[in-house]
């Protein structure tokens, strides 16, 4: 059992959190070694969740603006909004070898501060316009996506076709707004749903199809406004029909005007499990599957020893303060999007395809024994993006250690105002939404750019429009709508139109981002709260607040009523 070592206050929010004996185990097996001298990483000034909002706030997904590439002046999409002071090029560009990111390296200079250093270097050296891996076709308004084709606004996705406005989803067909999905076709508004096909507004579901307003339900066909239900078919708000008295009743509810208001407030008559954690032992957190030795941390897979991570996937193993590892990385401390079996990582930020022993370093591929460097590749012993001999490197880097300790830069990851994004554009704001006067007084960055809107015939408000998709014309492609609660004008797109057809779905009232936010907010927090079982009152951790409505069981008395 771990012990209480020390307790901190977090330097940035006065939360007091603690310190075990085996953080400090692990602190001491990922700190660096120099001429048989090890470097000690000592313990966080941040508390956990200031630490996670802080690497996030380095991450913009969503965000995509007209810009012109910087190589050869073509339009293009970035991550990057054109009032950023970088140099930006194409996925093509970026990817040749018709430039090189070590021509744009810098001298050591031990006068000035290190991380100055490195946010110097950062503005040299040219950007890509987005994360978009090769196998992807007809996909131009992605990020962080790959093996996909005809998709538009996706983010965070693998294998996908035909599929718009959805994030953190993988092989799927023909989805819209959809967040957290696997293996499922002609989806809509789905939400951590696996192997579903032709399903609208479901939640936490799996292997189900044709059904309309479910949570929690598994292999479930034909059903609507359920919850907890397994095995079933032919249900309305779980009373079991005839497959003749069900599709009557149903035409009869769907002329009533069933809303999503209607379903939560069913919703609310059965109980939830206060955690999702399967296969798995030794952990505490949420969204836990196959996984062993786990520590406060959220969306596990199939990892192994880590603590205070998010988005550990395929065997990725001795991860802490991790958002995105994967892919048989380990040893990785205080990072983001860490991918492709890495190790011996810290202190970095977008990091691929075998780099080992990296130090404060971002954007870098099949690198070993690198230190602040940034867009570079397959090298090894380099500083500042500049090329040294391994005598050289293990004699310099110990030196600059000993400077980053005197200018309190060392042992915490980049400061938020760093990074090359506003807080506002970035996944930080989905999960810690701050307004501009926070963010700042936080020393996050902000980010007013607007892009302008394209030119349209007319821009009709939201509830201007007509419920039945029939009514719907051709036209409505050359307008925008003044989305209901932001009043932000969007557009909708030729396939997106016809998916609405398709499925009998009205024309969404509400901004994409908008619609993102709704989905987000359906999931729960990655925090824990301490309360009782409104069954048997055991003490249990639960990410549902003690405010909420919800009827939150043990997983004992969970299984009992459910299964």
């Amino acid at each position: 059992m771990e012990q209480i070592i020390e307790t901190k206050s977090c330097s940035q929010c006065n939360t007091a959190f603690d310190i075990t004996d085996r953080d400090i185990e692990f602190y001491d097996k990922v700190s660096p070694v120099f001429a048989w001298k090890k470097y000690q990483i000592p313990t966080p000034s941040f508390c956990p969740t200031c630490r996670n909002q802080r690497r996030l706030s380095w991450r913009n997904e969503r965000n995509l603006y007209k810009r012109k590439c910087d190589a050869t002046w073509e339009d293009i999409i970035s991550i990057y909004s054109p009032d950023k002071p970088f140099t930006v090029y194409n996925q093509t560009f970026r990817w040749s070898d018709q430039w090189d990111a070590m021509d744009y390296h810098l001298d050591i200079d031990f006068e000035k501060s290190f991380l100055e250093q490195f946010k110097e270097l950062v503005r040299m050296v040219p950007k890509r316009a987005v994360v978009k891996w090769t196998g992807s076709q007809n996909c131009d308004y992605v990020n962080f996506v790959w093996g996909s084709k005809d998709c538009y606004l996706i983010f965070d996705a693998s294998n996908n076709e035909k599929c718009h406005y959805s994030n953190t989803m993988s092989d799927c067909q023909s989805c819209n707004d959809c967040t957290v999905i696997r293996n499922s076709e002609g989806c809509y508004e789905a939400v951590e749903s696996i192997n579903c096909y032709n399903c609208k507004h479901i939640q936490a579901c799996s292997d189900s199809a044709n059904s309309e307003y479910l949570f929690n339900c598994n292999n479930c066909n034909d059903c609507f406004g359920c919850v907890n239900l397994n095995n079933q078919s032919y249900c309305i708000e779980n009373k079991q029909y005839s497959k003749e008295d069900y599709e009557k009743e149903l035409k009869k509810i769907k002329t009533s005007g069933y809303s999503k208001a209607d379903f939560e407030k069913f919703t609310l008559q059965f109980p939830v499990k206060n955690i999702d954690i399967t296969g798995s032992e030794k952990v505490t957190g949420n969204t836990i599957k196959n996984s062993s030795e786990i520590k406060l941390s959220y969306e596990i897979y199939d990892a192994e020893n880590t603590a205070y991570c998010t988005n550990i996937y395929r065997w990725a193993k001795d991860c802490m303060d991790i958002d995105v590892g994967l892919n048989n990385s380990f040893l990785l401390y205080e990072s983001g999007i860490i991918n492709k079996m890495c190790s011996n990582v810290a202190f970095c930020f977008d990091l691929w395809s075998g780099c080992q022993h990296i130090l404060y370093s971002t954007e870098c591929k099949w690198c070993i024994d690198c230190f602040m460097c940034n867009g570079i590749e397959g090298k090894q012993y380099c500083i500042l993006n500049k090329q040294y001999t391994k005598d050289e490197y293990e004699t310099l880097v110990p030196k600059i250690i000993e400077k980053m300790e005197q200018d309190w830069e060392w042992w915490e990851f980049f400061p938020a105002n760093m990074s090359a994004f506003g807080y506002n554009e970035t996944v930080a704001n989905e999960y810690f939404p701050l307004t501009k006067k926070e963010a700042l007084d936080k020393w996050f960055n902000w980010s007013d750019y607007e892009a302008p809107f394209p030119k349209v015939e007319k821009i009709i408000p939201a509830d201007k429009l007509p419920e039945d998709i029939r009514e719907i014309p051709d036209d409505i492609l050359n307008w925008a709508i003044e989305c209901e609660v932001t009043k932000k004008p969007f557009r909708i797109i030729k396939p997106e139109l016809e998916f609405y057809r398709k499925h009998s779905l009205p024309i969404p009232k509400r901004h994409p981002n908008q619609r993102h936010l709704d989905r987000m907010n359906q999931r729960n927090p990655r925090k824990l709260y301490q309360r009782n079982c409104d069954k048997c009152e055991t003490d249990i951790q639960t990410t549902y607040a003690t405010e909420r409505k919800e009827i939150v069981y043990c997983e004992e008395c969970y299984g009992k009523e459910v299964y």
